[in-house]
C-alpha cells in the first residue's frame, strides 16, 4: 500500500470492500465495522424500475460491503486490512454463504464523505413503503409511506430480508387496522427503520430499546428526520421495558434470542396484542414457534424470503 506525500497531505482514506451474498451481509458488515471508525455501509444489488426513478433489491446478486479507515498512518491501515482479512477467512471457511475477497483502494478526503452515498438508491418494500436515503429525492405517489433514513448510521436499511419481512408484516397489520392509534415496542431498534414505519403506518407512539448506544442515537436522529420525535422514543436497554403492555411488539432479532426472550416478549403484550418476529433462519423456525407456543403465544401468520422467516404471533385475549 503506497501513495505520494502530496496525497497524504490532502488526507485520504483506504476503502475496504467485500462482495457478499445478501444473507452474509450482516456478518461481513460486523467484521469491517470492527476495524473502521465510521462503521460499514452496504451497496445493495438492485435493478432500476419506474424508468430509473426507483430501485428494487435483487436478492439473487451479491451486495458490496464497504468501510473506510484513515490512510494517513499506513501501518495502522495495514493492520486493519490484515485483521479484516483474517476474520473474513474464518467466516469463509464455514462455507455457509458466498463471500468474496477483500479489496482495497485509496479514496481522497474530498471524495470520501460522499463516496458511500452513491451506493444507496430509493428502495420500495412491499406495496407502499419507500425507503429514501436522506440525500435523495423521491416523487411520492399518494399511497406511498416514505421513510427518510440515513443508512450509514446503524443497523437496518431495508436491505436485509429480515428487515423487509418485518416491514411487510407491519404493512399487513396496518391494512387490518391493527396499528391505528397503537402503542408499539421495537426491541433491538437499530436504525429505527421499523419504529418509523410503525409510526408512519398509524401507531400513536413507539418505544425503541437497544443495548447499543449508537443504535439509540441513530433511532433518535432518524425519528427527527422524519418529524416523528414526539411519537418515537428510544432508550438503551432490553426487556423488560418497564412500560405498560403494548398493542404490538416488533422483534427483528435472531432465533436464539427470540427463544430466550419468548416469555419477556409475551409479557410486553396486552391480551390480544401482536408480536412481529423476524430474523429467523428457516432451520430454526420450529424452535422459535415451539418457544412461542410454550409461553402461550399463538402463531397466526408466517412469511418467508429466501432462507429467512418471519412469524406473527398473538397473545390470547
Amino acid at each position: 500500500m503506497t501513495r505520494s506525500a502530496d496525497a497524504l497531505d490532502r488526507g485520504a482514506w483506504l476503502e475496504l470492500a467485500v462482495e457478499a451474498d445478501i444473507e452474509a451481509v450482516e456478518a461481513v458488515s460486523e467484521i469491517l465495522g470492527r476495524v473502521a471508525p465510521g462503521g460499514a455501509s452496504v451497496e445493495p444489488a438492485f435493478e432500476l424500475v419506474d424508468e430509473g426513478l426507483g430501485a428494487r433489491v435483487d436478492p439473487s446478486r451479491p451486495a458490496i460491503v464497504r468501510a473506510y479507515v484513515p490512510a494517513r498512518d499506513p501501518a495502522s491501515a495495514e493492520r486493519a486490512v490484515l485483521e479484516a482479512t483474517a476474520a473474513l477467512g474464518h467466516l469463509q471457511a464455514f462455507g455457509l454463504r458466498p463471500i468474496g475477497s477483500l479489496t482495497t483502494r485509496i479514496v481522497d478526503e474530498a471524495d470520501w464523505a460522499e463516496a458511500w452515498k452513491r451506493h444507496f438508491p430509493v428502495i420500495r418494500v412491499g406495496r407502499r413503503i419507500v425507503i429514501r436515503p436522506t440525500w435523495r429525492r423521491h416523487r411520492a405517489s399518494p399511497d406511498d409511506v416514505v421513510l427518510a433514513l440515513d443508512p450509514g448510521m446503524a443497523f437496518g436499511t431495508g436491505l436485509h430480508p429480515t428487515t423487509r419481512l418485518c416491514l411487510a408484516a407491519l404493512e399487513g397489520a396496518a391494512d387490518r387496522g391493527t396499528l391505528d392509534g397503537a402503542r408499539v415496542l421495537d426491541v433491538g431498534c437499530g436504525s429505527g427503520i421499523l419504529a418509523i414505519a410503525a409510526a408512519r403506518l398509524g401507531a400513536a407512539s413507539v418505544l425503541g430499546v437497544d443495548i447499543d448506544p449508537i443504535a439509540i442515537e441513530a433511532t433518535a436522529a432518524n425519528a427527527r428526520r422524519n418529524h416523528l420525535a414526539r411519537r418515537i422514543r428510544a432508550r438503551a436497554g432490553s426487556l423488560p421495558s418497564g412500560a405498560p403492555a403494548f398493542d404490538v411488539v416488533l422483534a427483528n432479532l435472531i432465533a436464539s434470542v427470540l427463544v430466550a426472550l419468548a416469555t419477556a416478549l409475551r409479557d410486553e403484550l396486552r391480551p390480544g396484542g401482536l408480536l412481529l418476529a423476524s430474523g429467523i433462519f428457516e432451520d430454526r423456525e420450529t424452535d422459535v414457534a415451539a418457544a412461542f407456543g410454550k409461553v402461550g403465544l399463538e402463531v397466526v401468520e408466517r412469511a418467508a424470503e429466501g432462507e429467512w422467516v418471519a412469524l406473527v404471533a398473538r397473545r390470547p385475549a
